[in-house]
This record gives structure tokens, C-alpha cells and sequence, in this order.
């Protein structure tokens, strides 16, 4: 064979791999040596000729193909500084070597990925892409094509087995793929644009869409509006897909129940559905899927017991339920080498114990089962999760300590905040995690001092102990090396002495929280320089004294401080935050400045201050001229203000000046200042004249607060029309007269509605049932006259209902009224006209003053009104009622508060055996009326009762032997009727003293001393509306005699109490320890009260955050 014909069928090859090419070429170079005719200059040549015959051909751009491509990239609009691909295709080079551009053997384009390229311009059924007849794959995801439609000529590239056009900028109804035959992957999901003009399956619907789509395997329609039901969409898929392996179906409006028919397809490896409302069980045949890797069903409303035999799938690598509120379940046992990689069950009704088995999932990398109920002990097993990275177990009730986390050497993220774990954390448990970020122990009852290990770990950014009880943090952890520590919260836990000189040795924080701890000493503000990136400090309520004005008080050195908290720090004057550029947030409450406030704070943060509270101190006025521009919160309430109320900014949303003595009247433009607002409180000033109708212009407002004033003439008519935002109205305490004029309009969305001591006549509006979530009405102490309101009997919401010193007339029987007044746990309607007999089924309609019938009552709460949750804003309602004998403020009304007032009236007839149903009744006052009969044994069923005054009826007969059961008894008056016999005898009984049963002639026996025995005069029992049922009036001063005892007792009594009452007139500190203290033991004895009911934890509960 000659050389010649050799070289021609060597070139004449088709084109093959390199590997082949090289391969061939040492055959013919073996060829040519062997062939000594041929002069050695011309065997020189032969080989370079050789390679340049051998050059593989197949990889050169086919003319066609290349000119389809260029008229691609021409017709698009793309910005080069961002396009990888488009940008480098020119004329001059290889098509098939272009960025994005795969060629097959023959030279055609095959596959096409144009994605991320920045494209703004859409496709239309025109474009040269269509022509491209061999393209097999097609990737335009990740661009911005105009939100133009799906074109149709898709369809004509019938090789396509993978297309994808995510977030490609799409929108509008997507068209039929009938051609598309071979597809295997299709992927139209979109997430950029859903609120836009998302894509849909309408016409054609996702069956139709799917009929000639049976290769497919996988499927992404994430964010495409399929709209269908459960037993439609399900059996579309198992219908026409038989080889499905991924299905993703995310924010589809897919609804339930999941059809059995999805069995079918026993090839699927993933099911993601979330974000759809699927509000259904989770079927037990996802159980049956031998190759399910990955089940992710967040936000779909999904209900009832999760199947325990999908945690035992073998190759089940990602588990994601988040946000199911209302689906059950708990852990199973673990089998030994589990695939799960991925465990998350935030914000579901999962329960129970983790099983110590969960060690064995060695796996295991995330574990989210925050806002569960889960409870017991965190198990040591869990030491054995070497490859953990992210651990979330918080708003849980899990108890005792927490293991060592010591192997999972590569964990970042560690939560356990908000449950019930307790102990010292040991030096030992966090050592050697070199990559961990994130620690929150927040609201737990971890105590002991705080170890300097936290401090040794070099990647933490963040660590988080607030609420807890650690009570050292050691003084010396300077040499710790935390070179990434931004944020360092370790309030509201028992920290004392002078703050840790070390602390300043972490230069990188930026958040510094030491609030509400026992610190003490006193500080130059100064020294905070030290952390040049500060943006948040926060030192209030310990007990330091922070010195503002040493020797460079001017925070020249805090240029990133953007929240500065100062409450309770003993500051004496302001300090000078005259240059804080990026200020927003200032607290300066609660300390003793005195003087005006500069003009100068309304500048700080260049005029940008959002938040200022200089509540709580000696504050006489403001210094002129003031301008807040973007104020948004000011809190000057409590302070000594006098003169005029401040103009106020048109963008502010809280306002409070109450307790303050501006003694004015309102300005009349006031309410056209309030058009954001959703809080306004005047209340305890010395303000004048008339509410001005433009209040009414503050459309958002949810709090109004004018009472403890000297407002007078009516009520604007459109404050009970504009009630729909509106939800705390309070006015009392005035001297506002006429009617209860304006109609409160369907859409009422009044909470509380205080209108006591003032002057109103009239009755009370109908209207007033309009308002279904009234939780709170007070009209006591007025001149309304009227009949019992009836009308307000279906209210559920109504929790206290005070009608007290009017001229109320008639009975308070209501007909049809058996499921009434549900959640009514106060009702005070002493000092009217009432007249009439105590229906029995009145006390049975009272279900909140009975155990168990509302469970929400099991846990000590108050009454009050959120607003600005994000803020933490709320409004605390308050309410004066007779206990023991005593008018009393409850400025927090507790939940489990209850109390019966009908003390005062002309009520007749025996007292309902039916009372004695109110098992959680504290307080029953049925004094001064016209009652009969004998006492209701069943009253002494009222274990809860604190106080209890029947005086000055018509009872006779003997004191039932059952009201010494009585253990929570602690004041109690019976006298001034006609009871007989003997006194029972009990331990509760023996502390009452002689005036709680005089007036009863036949009564004796101790404590009755002989004098009182023989004392039987009774006082007048006429009803008279102006009575103040106070304590002098539990016993009528009928008796001449003077004991002198007793005026030495009363002299000393009134001495003692000046002692008292003086401090907590002049003083404030005195005052606000006393209510706070006072309150304290309140809030212990219904606590106490309370342990018998069944013991829900309170837990707080997140907003859950949108996931993917």
C-alpha cells in the first residue's frame, strides 16, 4: 500500500475522541518509517503534513448553526457587564466553543445555557431559538424576559429532553407541550414574579399539560397557579407520569385532601409541596416510597397525627414540616445508621420526648424543632452527632441540663432558648467548636456564673443569655480569643457587682445588653468608646450610676451608635449626643433629669431620631423652638410638663404625655397631627374645654386615652363611628355630660370602652353590640339611667361589665340567655335601682368564673390591649372594685380575677343555690339589698372565695358549717341580718373579728364578745345610688358609746398610715416600689389560687418566617 493512499484514508476518517486521534497518529508515523525509498528530506515533511491532516474537524461551528446563534444574541437586550456567555459570542470563533453552547458529533447545537445572562427582552414564536432543531437542552433560567408569555413554538423543538426556564421572567398561561416527547426534566418554577403576573394551568389545565409528557422524571412548577383540587392534581400526575422521581409543586393554590392515586408513582424520590393549602392529613402510603429521599411539606395547613413509618423510610435524607400548627406526631426509635441528613419541625404540634435513638443518626446535620411542644431531657445521646452543623430546640419545654456538644466539631448554630433547662453550664460542653456561631440560651433557668469558655470559641458572632439566672460572669477572660463577637446580650439575669472590666476588651461588639441585672458602681459613659463599631447599648435597670458628663462626654468616638438605652441609670443631665449622626433609638426613662428638654435632641441622628422616651423623670417643659421631624415614638409621659401641648410631627405613631400637669386645652388642629398615629394618651393632666373634632382625623389611631382630665361638654359623635380601628376608648374621670350620642357601625373594633365619673345621661346605645370584641365596659359612676343591657348577653368576648352608681332601674333577668356572658369575670352593678329576684340561670351563664371551662384562664395573664406588636406596645386596662370592703385600682386586671358586685340595690328573694357553681369566683358582694332566706350552703364550693359580704340583707336561719372551707377566706362580713344559732368553728372562721357577724341577734359563740351579742341595732337600708360602699360601711355607726380603745387604735392607725400614704404622695421612687410591690404579692396569691387549675406553660410564640 502506498504512503499516498495511506494519508488520503487516514484523513478521510470521521471525526473521533482525542484519545483516538493520538492513537491513530502513532500508527502512521509507524507506517511512514518503514519506507526507505523515499528521500530522508521528504520524510521530514510527511509528519507535520501528517498533523495537519489529523486536526479533528468535528468540533468547527456549522455555518448555519453559528448564524442562528448571533440572530439569537442580537435579537436579546443583555447588560455585558454582568453576561458570562452572550458576551464573548463573536463571528471570529468556534460556535461550538462558545460559553454556554454544547455541539454533538456532527456539529449541530445541542445544548443551549443561557441562564443567568441578565436578558430583558422576550422571546417571540419567530425568534431564530426555534430553528435549532436539534437542541436537546435548553436553559434560559434567571433572567428577566419581560414578563412575557411562554412562546408556543416551543413545541416545535421536539428533541428537548431538558428544558428549563425558572425565574426566567415568564408570566401569563402556559402553553401545550404536545411535541415535547422526549422532555425528561422540565423545571417553569418562579418565585421573583409570583406577585406580578405569575405563570398558569389554566387552559390548558395541568392534566392536559402533562398528557404526552410521559418520559418526564422530573418536575418543577414552583410558583406556577395550577389552582386545582386534591384528587385533580394527583390524578393528573399519576395519570401520565408513571416515571416520576422529583416532584416540586411549591405555592401552586393546590388544595386537599392528597388522593390516593399519588401511590402510584412509587419511583418518586422527592415530594415538595409547600406553601400550598393542602389543609389535610398527610397520607400513610408517603410511608410507602422505598426510594424517598426528600419530603418537604412547609406552610400547607396540615392537620391530624403525622405517619411514624415515614421516619423509618431507609433513604429518607430531608424531613421539612415547618409551620404546621395544627399537625401531631412525635419521634419514633431510630434505627442504627440512618440516612436522615436534614430534621426539621418548627412550628408544629409535635410532642413528646426526643428519643435517646436520635444518636444513632449519625448523619444528621440539621435538627429545627423550634415552637414545638416537645418536653423531658435533651438526651447525652446527642453527643454523638458528629457531623451537626444547625441545632434549633427553643420555645419547647424541655428540662434539666444540656449535653456536651463537644464531637460535633463542625457546629454553627446552637438555639435552646425559651425552655425550662436549668443548671450551671460546664466549662467543657462548648470546647473545641472552632466553627460555632451562633449560641442563644435565652429564657431559660440556666444559673451559676457565666464560664469564660463562651468567650474562647474564635467564630462566635453572637451570644445570646438573657433571661436567665447567672449571677457571676468571671472578671477576667481579657486573654480569651473571640476576634468575631458582634453581639453580647446578658440581660435580665442576676449579674452584680461593677461590670467586668474585661467585657471592654471586646472591641468588635457592636450589640452590648446589660439591662436588668444587679450591677452596680458607678461608670463613665466614656468607657463604652472603647467599642468603636457599637450600635446598641443598653445598661437600664441595674443599679449603676452612669456619669454623662466626664471629661470627653460628647460620643465624638460612638460614630455607628444607633440605640442607646439609659433607663434607670441615676443620670443626673443629658448627655451630649448632639453629633450622633445615626442615633434612631434613645431611652432615657426613668432617672432623675430635671430642667427642660434642649431643642438641641430633636436634631440628633442628622433630624432621623425614630424612638425617644424620657418617661419617669424631673422634666419641667421643652425648650423652644422644638421641631421633631421623624419622630415616630415619644414617650414624655409621667414627668412634671406643664404649659402647652407640643405640636407634634404628622408621621408620628405613639405619643404618651400623660401624667404630666399641662393645663391647657386641647389644640383644636390636634387630631390633623395624628393621621399615623395608633397611640394617644393625655390622660392624668389638668386638660380643659371640649375634645375637638378633629381627633377624628387620626384614622389609624388604636389607642385614645383622655381621661383623669377636666374635659367637658359631649362626646364627638365620630368617635363612635370611626370605631373601626379604633380598640381602647377612654374618657373617664371628666366631666363630660349629655348623651352617648353616634352609632358604633358594624365593623366596631372596640376592646375597651371606659366612660365612668363623668356626667352622662341618657341610655346606653344599642350600637354598642355591634362592637363583637368588647372586652371591657365601664360606665360606672354617671347618670345613666336605663335597664339592664340585655342586649350585650351574646357578647363572648366581654370580660368586665361596670354599670355602677347610676340610676339602672328593673331586673337583670335576660330571656333566652343560657349561653350567655361566657367570659364575663367581672360585673359590678352596686349602687342602682335593680330591683327584683337573682335569677339563678344568670350565675350558670358565668362559664369563665368556673373551672375548667376556659383554658386560656389557667394561665395568670392581664387584660390588655396589643398594638405595634413588633414594638411590644401594649395598653393596660384598669377597673376599681369593692374588695373587702375597700375601693381598690387594679391597674393589671389578672385573668383570674373574678368578681360579683350587686352590693346596694333592692334585689329580693333567696340567693341562687346556682353561685355556688362559680368555683373561681374571688370576690361576691350581695351587701345592702333586700335578700331572703338562708345562706346557700353551696357557697362554701367557692374555693377560690377571698372575699365575701352578704351584710345588711334579710338572711336568716344558721350560717352554713360548709363556709369553713373556706381556706382562701380572708375577709368576710355576714352582719346585719337575722342569723341564728351558733358560729361554726374553723380555723378561717376564728380570725374574723366581732363586726363580721354583729346585728345578728341570734347569733353567739366566739368571736361575738358579749357587748356585741347584746347590741342588735340595725342601719337604714334604703338605696341611695351616691353610697361609697367603702369599709365604714360595713358596720353602721348607729352605737353612741364612745370606746376610747378604739380611738387610740384609730389615732395610731392614722399615724402609722401617714407614714405610708406621705411617701407615696411626694415620693416617687417610693410610689412605683410600693405599686410594684403591692402588685407582686397580688399577682403570688392568685398565683397561688391558681395551681389547682390545669397548669398550661406560657411560651412564647413566634411569628414563623417565611421558608423556601
Amino acid at each position: 500500500m502506498g504512503l499516498r493512499s495511506v494519508i488520503l484514508k487516514t484523513s478521510s476518517l470521521p471525526a473521533a475522541p482525542l484519545s483516538h486521534q493520538f492513537h491513530n497518529s502513532s500508527i502512521v508515523r509507524t507506517i511512514t518509517m518503514r519506507i526507505s525509498v523515499f528521500p530522508w528530506l521528504f520524510l521530514i515533511v510527511i509528519p507535520s503534513m501528517l498533523c495537519i491532516n489529523l486536526i479533528p474537524v468535528h468540533s468547527k461551528c456549522v455555518e448555519d448553526q453559528r448564524t442562528l446563534l448571533l440572530q439569537l444574541r442580537n435579537s436579546f437586550t443583555f447588560n455585558p457587564a454582568i453576561s458570562t456567555k452572550l458576551v464573548y459570542w463573536n463571528e471570529t470563533t468556534d460556535c461550538c466553543k462558545w460559553n454556554g453552547v454544547n455541539c454533538d458529533k456532527d456539529d449541530h447545537v445541542i445544548g443551549l445555557d443561557l441562564s443567568y445572562e441578565s436578558i430583558s427582552s422576550g422571546i417571540d414564536n419567530t425568534s431564530s431559538l426555534f430553528s435549532l432543531q436539534f437542541l436537546q437542552s435548553l436553559n434560559l433560567a434567571n433572567n428577566n424576559l419581560n414578563r412575557t408569555q411562554i412562546p408556543p413554538s416551543l413545541d416545535s423543538l421536539h428533541s428537548l429532553t431538558y428544558l428549563n426556564l425558572s425565574n426566567a421572567g415568564f408570566s401569563g398561561q402556559i402553553p401545550r407541550f404536545s411535541q415535547l416527547t422526549r422532555l425528561v426534566t422540565l423545571d417553569l418554577s418562579t418565585y421573583f414574579f409570583e406577585e406580578l403576573h405569575p405563570l398558569k394551568l389554566g387552559t390548558p389545565n395541568l392534566r392536559m399539560f402533562l398528557q404526552n409528557l410521559t418520559e418526564l422524571m422530573e418536575l418543577h412548577l414552583d410558583g406556577v397557579n395550577i389552582s386545582a383540587h386534591g384528587n385533580e392534581w394527583c390524578q393528573a400526575l399519576s395519570s401520565s407520569l408513571p416515571n416520576l422521581r422529583v416532584l416540586s409543586l411549591s405555592d401552586c393554590f393546590l388544595s386537599g385532601p392528597i388522593d390516593s392515586s399519588l401511590s402510584k408513582l412509587q419511583s418518586l424520590s422527592e415530594i415538595i409541596l409547600s406553601r400550598n393549602n393542602l389543609a389535610t392529613s398527610v397520607p400513610e402510603f408517603f410511608g410507602e416510597f422505598a426510594n424517598l429521599t426528600v419530603l418537604r411539606l412547609i406552610s400547607c395547613n396540615l392537620y391530624g397525627k403525622f405517619p411514624t413509618s415515614i421516619f423509618q423510610v431507609p433513604t429518607l435524607q430531608t424531613l421539612d414540616l415547618y409551620n404546621n400548627i395544627l399537625l401531631q406526631g412525635s419521634l419514633p426509635e431510630f434505627p442504627q445508621n440512618g440516612s436522615l441528613q436534614t430534621l426539621v419541625l418548627g412550628y408544629t404540634n409535635f410532642s413528646g420526648p426526643l428519643p435517646y435513638s436520635i444518636g444513632n443518626l449519625g448523619m444528621l446535620s440539621t435538627i429545627e424543632l423550634q415552637s414545638c411542644s416537645f418536653s423531658g431531657l435533651v438526651p447525652n445521646s446527642m453527643a454523638n452527632l458528629a457531623r451537626l452543623l444547625y441545632l434549633d430546640l427553643s420555645s419547647n419545654m424541655f428540662t434539666g441540663t444540656i449535653p456536651s456538644f463537644r464531637t460535633s466539631r463542625n457546629m454553627t448554630h446552637i438555639d435552646l432558648s425559651r425552655n425550662d433547662l436549668m443548671g450551671p453550664i460546664p466549662f467543657s460542653h462548648f470546647k473545641g467548636l472552632l466553627d460555632l456561631e451562633y449560641i442563644d440560651l435565652r429564657f431559660n433557668s440556666f444559673n451559676g456564673s457565666i464560664p469564660s469558655s463562651l468567650f474562647g470559641l474564635p467564630s462566635l458572632q453572637k451570644l445570646l443569655l438573657a433571661n436567665n439566672h447567672f449571677d457571676g460572669l468571671h472578671a477576667d477572660f481579657s486573654n480569651a480569643s473571640v476576634p468575631h463577637l458582634d453581639t453580647l446580650d446578658l440581660s435580665s439575669n442576676n449579674l452584680r457587682g461593677p461590670i467586668p472590666f474585661s467585657i471592654f476588651e471586646l472591641r468588635r461588639l457592636n450589640v452590648l445588653l446589660l439591662s436588668s441585672n444587679n450591677l452596680n458602681g458607678s461608670i463613665q459613659l466614656e468607657m463604652f468608646q472603647r467599642f468603636s463599631d457599637l450600635t446598641v447599648l443598653d445598661l437600664s435597670y441595674n443599679q449603676l450610676s452612669v456619669d454623662a458628663n466626664g471629661s470627653n462626654s460628647s460620643f465624638s468616638s460612638f460614630p455607628h451608635i444607633a440605640a442607646l438605652k439609659l433607663a434607670s441609670c441615676n443620670l443626673q443631665s443629658f448627655p451630649d449626643l448632639k453629633n450622633q449622626s445615626k442615633l434612631f433609638y434613645l431611652d432615657l426613662s426613668d432617672n432623675k433629669i430635671g430642667g427642660k428638654i434642649p431643642n438641641w435632641i430633636w436634631g440628633v441622628g442628622d433630624g432621623a431620631l425614630v424612638h425617644l422616651n424620657l418617661s419617669y423623670n424631673l422634666l419641667v417643659g421643652l425648650q423652644e423652638p422644638f421641631v421633631f421631624p421623624s419622630l415616630g415614638i415619644l414617650d414624655l409621659h409621667a414627668n412634671h410638663i406643664r404649659g402647652k401641648i407640643p405640636t407634634l410631627p404628622q408621621d408620628i405613631t405613639y405619643v404618651d404625655y400623660s401624667n404630666n400637669n399641662f393645663n391647657c386645652s386641647i389644640p383644636l388642629d390636634i387630631g390633623n397631627n395624628l393621621t399615623s398615629a395608633y397611640f394617644f394618651s393625655v390622660s392624668n393632666n389638668n386638660l380643659t374645654g371640649n375634645i375637638p373634632e378633629s381627633i377624628c382625623n387620626a384614622r389609624y389611631i388604636q389607642v385614645l386615652d383622655m381621661s383623669k382630665n377636666r374635659l367637658s361638654g359631649s362626646i364627638p359623635n365620630c368617635l363612635t363611628e370611626k370605631a373601626e380601628t379604633l380598640g381602647v376608648l377612654n374618657l373617664g374621670k371628666n366631666n363630660l355630660s349629655g348623651n352617648i350620642t353616634g352609632t358604633f357601625l358594624t365593623n366596631c373594633g372596640l376592646k375597651t370602652l371606659d366612660l365612668h365619673e363623668n356626667f352622662l345621661e341618657g341610655e346606653i346605645p344599642k350600637s354598642v353590640q355591634n362592637c363583637s370584641m368588647l372586652e371591657v365596659l365601664n360606665l360606672g359612676s354617671n347618670q345613666i339611667k336605663d335597664t339592664f343591657p340585655c342586649f350585650l348577653n351574646n357578647s363572648s368576648s366581654l370580660r368586665v361589665l361596670v354599670l355602677r352608681r347610676n340610676m339602672f332601674y328593673g331586673g337583670i333577668h335576660c330571656p333566652g340567655a343560657n349561653n350567655s356572658w361566657s367570659n364575663l369575670q367581672i360585673i359590678d352593678t352596686s349602687s342602682n335601682y335593680f330591683t327584683g329576684a337573682l335569677p339563678q340561670e344568670f350565675f350558670l351563664t358565668l362559664r369563665a368564673m368556673m373551672n375548667g371551662v376556659d383554658d386560656a384562664q389557667s394561665e395568670i395573664s392581664h387584660l390588655r390591649f396589643e398594638f405595634l406588636r413588633l414594638n411590644h406596645f401594649y395598653y393596660q386596662d384598669t377597673v376599681t372594685v369593692t374588695n373587702k370592703g375597700l375601693e381598690m385600682e387594679l391597674v393589671k386586671i389578672l385573668s383570674v380575677f373574678t368578681s360579683i358586685d350587686f352590693s346596694n340595690n333592692n334585689f329580693e328573694g333567696n340567693i341562687p343555690e346556682t353561685v355556688g357553681d362559680l368555683k373561681s369566683l374571688y370576690v361576691l358582694n350581695l351587701s345592702r339589698n333586700a335578700l331572703t332566706g338562708t345562706i346557700p350552703s353551696s357557697i362554701g364550693n367557692l374555693t377560690q372565695l377571698g372575699s365575701l359580704d352578704l351584710s345588711v340583707n334579710q338572711l336568716s336561719g344558721k350560717i352554713p358549717v360548709e363556709l369553713t372551707r373556706l381556706t382562701f377566706l380572708s375577709a368576710m362580713n355576714l352582719s346585719y341580718n337575722q342569723l341564728v344559732g351558733i358560729i361554726p368553728k374553723g380555723t378561717q372562721f376564728q380570725t374574723f373579728s366581732n363586726t363580721s357577724f354583729e346585728g345578728n341577734k341570734g347569733l353567739s359563740g366566739p368571736p361575738l364578745t358579749s357587748d356585741v351579742e347584746d347590741n342588735h341595732s340595725y342601719p337604714k337600708t334604703e338605696i341611695n345610688p351616691n353610697w361609697t360602699t367603702g369599709e365604714s360601711n360595713w358596720h353602721s355607726a348607729t352605737r353612741t358609746r364612745i370606746n376610747w380603745n378604739w380611738i387610740a387604735a384609730e389615732c395610731g392607725f392614722t399615724m402609722g398610715l401617714g407614714f405610708v400614704v406621705g411617701p407615696l404622695m411626694f415620693c416617687k421612687r417610693w410610689r412605683k416600689w410600693y405599686y410594684k410591690y403591692v402588685d407582686h404579692i397580688v399577682f403570688r396569691i392568685l398565683h397561688r389560687q391558681d395551681q389547682g387549675r390545669k397548669n398550661q406553660r406560657r411560651r412564647p410564640r413566634r411569628n414563623p418566617i417565611k421558608r423556601r
